[in-house]
Order: structure tokens, then C-alpha cells, then sequence
């Protein structure tokens, strides 16, 4: 019986053209859709062609006894990754915060198809490096960061992980009522939700909220730590604003249900896959036991 080979596993989503003509059928139509608004197809169509150019140089340079396989985004949630997979992101780097929770220990690469245009935070490799990564990112022999990941823990048992940031609060993010509780102490809370960052996170959604509060907290991306930042907290005679941000370690921060409706979990910005969190449900939240494995150099 032959060896088992690894694996390619490329990640990608629609792009801004494919979107279009999914949304107006034909060219044509896309392409009156554009114009009539006085924005030409044009560049759309060449981001489109820059990014499949890109994507089939990178799966050329899968080894030739290696095997590939090719998944979007929205298919990830039913995409059985195996252990040996080494998984390519080509895109934008929430791509990468994507496909982070649905792995294990498995090497990521998160591969830059257009640098003039993304930042390159996690997708950061060039694909004329990608040749040399792969083989090398199953040999020991890359560079990886342990990056921390969020996870979410409900008393129904269910699980999220995240590798930004998990959100607690209403649906519609209009005031949220719940119950916070970390080292010993506690309080109850009518915020506009909270939310639970890495160090990875911590350079968005949570920059802003600490930026706009004055409550930094120090996090390294692979630092086995979180925080918790409360948005727009309300004093009154019920609720209380004390406990506004907060570093986890060992101890989670756990969170009671106030609402008793549009209570909600989800992580990394993906409300779709949101979990109810209706009046007496609990969540605890702290640093996830696993990490993403983010090939680097």
C-alpha cells in the first residue's frame, strides 16, 4: 500500500466579479449594473483575472507527488481537513481568521495575491515563496508563530472558537443585558455587548474600542491571553461600569443572560453562525487550548 501523501489545501473566496455576476447573472448585465452608476467593469475584471493568475501559480507550486484540494469560504463549515493538510489561504487575511477554526495543529499560509491592496497582517507570503514553504512547513524547517485563539464555551455545550474575537450581546447591537464575572468579582451590565480578543484581535475591532475608551491592554499575539473590552457600558441604579476591560489567563470570564431575546455569541465577525444566548444561558470564555499555526518565513 503506498504512503500516504500531504495534502494542498487552498482557501478562497468569490471575488468582487464573481459576487457581481452571481448577483446579476450575466456580464452584461453586471456590466450595465456598473456603468449606469458611472463605475466602469474594467477594473474589476482585471483584480478578478490578477487573483486567478495568482492562485494558479500557487497551485503549481504544490509538489508534484503531493495531493490538492480547493474550498471557499463559504463551504469551510462542511470541508473535512485532515491532519497531515498543509492549508493555503489566498486572499485577504480574514480569510485566514476563517479557516483558523476549523483546524488543529495543521501549518497555514496565508498567501498575499494582490500587496498593493491588503495589508498582508496574516496573508503575508509572496507566491513565488509558496514553492519552498510547503515542503519545508511539514519538515520543521519554517518559521511558525503560535498565534492564541478565543473560545467560547456554552452551558449547552456548544463551542466557538475565534481567532480575533468572540462578540456577547444583541443581535441587532442595541443595549444587551447580562451579568460579567472574572476573579472573583462581578457585576451587572447594559452595554452595547462585549466583546473577547487575542493578541491577534487586538489590532481590530478591540484597537478601536480601546482607542475610543483609554483601556489598552497589553497582548502578544502568541501570548496565552485575552481581553475583554465592554462597548458603551451604562451606569444606573441596576447596572454598573467598573469591570469595563480585563486581561484572562487562567481564570475565563463568564457571562449570564439578561435578554430574552436577541441574545447572541459569534465569533470573528461571522454573525450567520451566531448561537442563541437567551435569558439564564451561560458562556465562559479564555484563551483557547489550541493555537493557529501560521507559517511566516
Amino acid at each position: 500500500m503506498p504512503a500516504a501523501t500531504h495534502r494542498a489545501v487552498f482557501v478562497t473566496r468569490e471575488t468582487d466579479y464573481e459576487l457581481l455576476i452571481a448577483r446579476h447573472a450575466t456580464r452584461g448585465q453586471a456590466r450595465f449594473f456598473l456603468e449606469s452608476r458611472g463605475q466602469p467593469i474594467a477594473e474589476i475584471e482585471a483584480r478578478h483575472a490578477r487573483f486567478h493568475a495568482v492562485l494558479a501559480q500557487a497551485r503549481a507550486a504544490v509538489p508534484a507527488d503531493w495531493r490538492q484540494a480547493l474550498v471557499r469560504r463559504a463551504d469551510l463549515d462542511r470541508f473535512l481537513f485532515a491532519a497531515d493538510d498543509v492549508i493555503v489561504a489566498v486572499g485577504q487575511d480574514g480569510l485566514v481568521a476563517n479557516v483558523a477554526k476549523y483546524l488543529g495543529a495543521q501549518p497555514v499560509i496565508g498567501v498575499n495575491p494582490a500587496p498593493d491592496l491588503y495589508d498582508g497582517v496574516l496573508a503575508r507570503v509572496a507566491v513565488e515563496r509558496l514553492g519552498r514553504l510547503l515542503p519545508a512547513s511539514v519538515a520543521g524547517a519554517a518559521q511558525v508563530e503560535r498565534r492564541t485563539m478565543v473560545q467560547a464555551v456554552l452551558d449547552g455545550g456548544e463551542t466557538l472558537f475565534a481567532l480575533n474575537e468572540v462578540f456577547v450581546g444583541h443581535r441587532g447591537h442595541q443595549s444587551a443585558r447580562y451579568r460579567i464575572e472574572a476573579d472573583g468579582a462581578g457585576e451587572d451590565h447594559a452595554s452595547s455587548g462585549l466583546i473577547v480578543a487575542s493578541g491577534t484581535g487586538a489590532t481590530g475591532w478591540a484597537r478601536a474600542i480601546a482607542e475610543a475608551t483609554r483601556l489598552a491592554l497589553a497582548l502578544g499575539p502568541e501570548e496565552r491571553a485575552v481581553g475583554y473590552w465592554v462597548r458603551e457600558p451604562f451606569p444606573s441604579v441596576a447596572t454598573a461600569t467598573r469591570m469595563r476591560a480585563g486581561k484572562l489567563t487562567d481564570a475565563p470570564l463568564r457571562v449570564t443572560s439578561r435578554m430574552n431575546e436577541g441574545g447572541v455569541v459569534f465569533a470573528d465577525g461571522i454573525e450567520q453562525d451566531s448561537i442563541a444566548f437567551g435569558w439564564g444561558r451561560q458562556v465562559r470564555l479564555s484563551p483557547a487550548p489550541r493555537a493557529l499555526h501560521l507559517v511566516v518565513a
